[in-house]
Protein backbone atom coordinates (compact mmCIF):
# COMPACT_ATOMS: atom_id res chain seq x y z
CA UNK A 1 0.00 0.00 0.00
CA UNK A 2 1.28 3.56 -0.86
CA UNK A 3 1.92 5.79 1.65
CA UNK A 4 -0.82 8.08 0.08
CA UNK A 5 -3.22 5.31 0.04
CA UNK A 6 -2.52 4.36 3.71
CA UNK A 7 -2.52 8.28 5.09
CA UNK A 8 -6.29 8.31 3.81
CA UNK A 9 -7.33 4.96 5.14
CA UNK A 10 -6.27 6.49 8.27
CA UNK A 11 -8.04 9.48 7.95
CA UNK A 12 -10.85 7.62 6.69
CA UNK A 13 -10.76 5.69 9.76
CA UNK A 14 -10.19 8.89 12.08
CA UNK A 15 -13.53 10.60 10.45
CA UNK A 16 -15.72 7.09 11.10
CA UNK A 17 -14.49 7.28 14.90
CA UNK A 18 -15.52 10.98 15.75
CA UNK A 19 -19.08 10.42 13.84
CA UNK A 20 -19.53 7.54 15.68
CA UNK A 21 -18.45 8.71 19.18
CA UNK A 22 -20.39 11.89 18.41
CA UNK A 23 -23.89 9.69 17.58
CA UNK A 24 -23.18 7.63 20.88
CA UNK A 25 -22.60 11.05 22.89
CA UNK A 26 -25.98 12.69 21.32
CA UNK A 27 -27.56 9.55 21.05
CA UNK A 28 -27.13 9.54 25.49
CA UNK A 29 -27.89 13.09 25.31
CA UNK A 30 -31.03 12.49 22.96
CA UNK A 31 -32.24 9.23 25.53
CA UNK A 32 -32.12 10.98 28.35
CA UNK A 33 -35.81 12.31 28.09
CA UNK A 34 -36.63 8.82 28.98
CA UNK A 35 -33.98 8.17 31.51
CA UNK A 36 -32.13 5.87 29.43
CA UNK A 37 -28.52 5.18 28.18
CA UNK A 38 -28.05 4.23 24.40
CA UNK A 39 -26.62 0.91 25.89
CA UNK A 40 -30.18 0.19 27.45
CA UNK A 41 -31.91 1.04 24.57
CA UNK A 42 -29.76 -1.36 22.38
CA UNK A 43 -31.03 -3.67 24.91
CA UNK A 44 -34.70 -3.04 24.96
CA UNK A 45 -34.24 -2.88 21.14
CA UNK A 46 -32.61 -6.02 20.39
CA UNK A 47 -34.74 -7.88 22.98
CA UNK A 48 -37.91 -6.36 21.59
CA UNK A 49 -37.30 -7.90 18.15
CA UNK A 50 -35.52 -11.11 19.47
CA UNK A 51 -37.83 -12.15 22.52
CA UNK A 52 -37.23 -14.62 23.62
CA UNK A 53 -32.92 -13.97 23.49
CA UNK A 54 -30.61 -15.89 25.60
CA UNK A 55 -28.19 -13.94 27.66
CA UNK A 56 -25.51 -15.23 25.42
CA UNK A 57 -27.01 -14.37 22.14
CA UNK A 58 -27.26 -10.89 23.47
CA UNK A 59 -24.26 -10.33 24.28
CA UNK A 60 -22.75 -11.48 20.60
CA UNK A 61 -25.95 -8.90 19.20
CA UNK A 62 -24.63 -5.92 21.36
CA UNK A 63 -20.92 -6.83 20.77
CA UNK A 64 -20.20 -7.01 24.49
CA UNK A 65 -18.89 -9.96 26.76
CA UNK A 66 -21.47 -11.85 29.15
CA UNK A 67 -20.07 -10.11 32.04
CA UNK A 68 -21.45 -6.96 30.70
CA UNK A 69 -24.66 -7.79 29.77
CA UNK A 70 -25.48 -9.26 33.18
CA UNK A 71 -24.33 -6.35 34.58
CA UNK A 72 -26.85 -4.20 32.97
CA UNK A 73 -29.42 -6.56 33.16
CA UNK A 74 -29.58 -6.75 36.41
CA UNK A 75 -30.39 -3.05 36.90
CA UNK A 76 -32.81 -3.16 34.19
CA UNK A 77 -34.79 -6.28 35.94
CA UNK A 78 -34.83 -4.00 39.14
CA UNK A 79 -35.96 -1.13 36.67
CA UNK A 80 -38.94 -3.36 35.51
CA UNK A 81 -37.96 -3.55 31.97
CA UNK A 82 -36.85 -6.83 31.39
CA UNK A 83 -37.24 -10.29 33.23
CA UNK A 84 -34.81 -13.36 32.99
CA UNK A 85 -35.96 -16.93 33.29
CA UNK A 86 -33.27 -19.80 33.08
CA UNK A 87 -34.14 -23.09 31.15
CA UNK A 88 -31.53 -25.56 32.56
CA UNK A 89 -28.08 -23.89 32.06
CA UNK A 90 -29.63 -20.69 29.87
CA UNK A 91 -30.71 -17.61 30.81
CA UNK A 92 -33.69 -15.92 28.40
CA UNK A 93 -34.68 -12.53 28.63
CA UNK A 94 -37.75 -10.68 27.82
CA UNK A 95 -39.00 -7.47 28.11
CA UNK A 96 -41.83 -6.89 30.80
CA UNK A 97 -45.24 -5.16 30.14
CA UNK A 98 -43.12 -1.80 31.54
CA UNK A 99 -40.31 -2.30 28.81
CA UNK A 100 -42.78 -2.86 26.21
CA UNK A 101 -44.73 0.10 26.60
CA UNK A 102 -40.85 1.76 27.14
CA UNK A 103 -39.29 0.65 23.81
CA UNK A 104 -42.23 1.43 21.78
CA UNK A 105 -42.24 5.07 23.12
CA UNK A 106 -38.57 5.64 22.58
CA UNK A 107 -38.72 3.50 19.26
CA UNK A 108 -40.14 6.01 16.90
CA UNK A 109 -38.27 8.95 18.20
CA UNK A 110 -34.92 6.83 18.53
CA UNK A 111 -34.95 5.90 14.83
CA UNK A 112 -35.48 9.31 13.72
CA UNK A 113 -32.85 10.96 15.43
CA UNK A 114 -30.70 8.45 14.11
CA UNK A 115 -31.85 9.15 10.76
CA UNK A 116 -31.45 12.74 10.98
CA UNK A 117 -27.59 12.71 11.78
CA UNK A 118 -27.76 11.48 7.93
CA UNK A 119 -29.66 14.25 6.97
CA UNK A 120 -26.97 16.52 4.87
CA UNK A 121 -26.65 13.03 2.32
CA UNK A 122 -29.00 12.03 -0.56
CA UNK A 123 -30.64 9.37 -0.99
CA UNK A 124 -27.71 7.71 -3.30
CA UNK A 125 -25.22 8.60 -0.77
CA UNK A 126 -27.02 6.93 1.81
CA UNK A 127 -27.25 4.24 -0.21
CA UNK A 128 -23.46 4.61 -1.51
CA UNK A 129 -22.37 5.35 2.16
CA UNK A 130 -23.94 1.80 3.43
CA UNK A 131 -22.34 -0.11 0.71
CA UNK A 132 -19.42 1.05 1.87
CA UNK A 133 -19.54 -0.01 5.26
CA UNK A 134 -20.74 -3.17 4.30
CA UNK A 135 -18.21 -3.73 2.26
CA UNK A 136 -15.62 -3.17 5.43
CA UNK A 137 -17.34 -5.60 7.00
CA UNK A 138 -16.11 -8.35 4.63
Amino acid sequence: MQKRERMISILAWFRLSRFYHESIRRSNQHLKKWDLTISQFDVLAQVGASEPISQQELAEKLLVTKGNVTHMLAKMEQLGWVKREREWKTKYITLTPKGKRMLEDVLPAQEQFQADQFKNLSFDEKKQLHELLKKLES
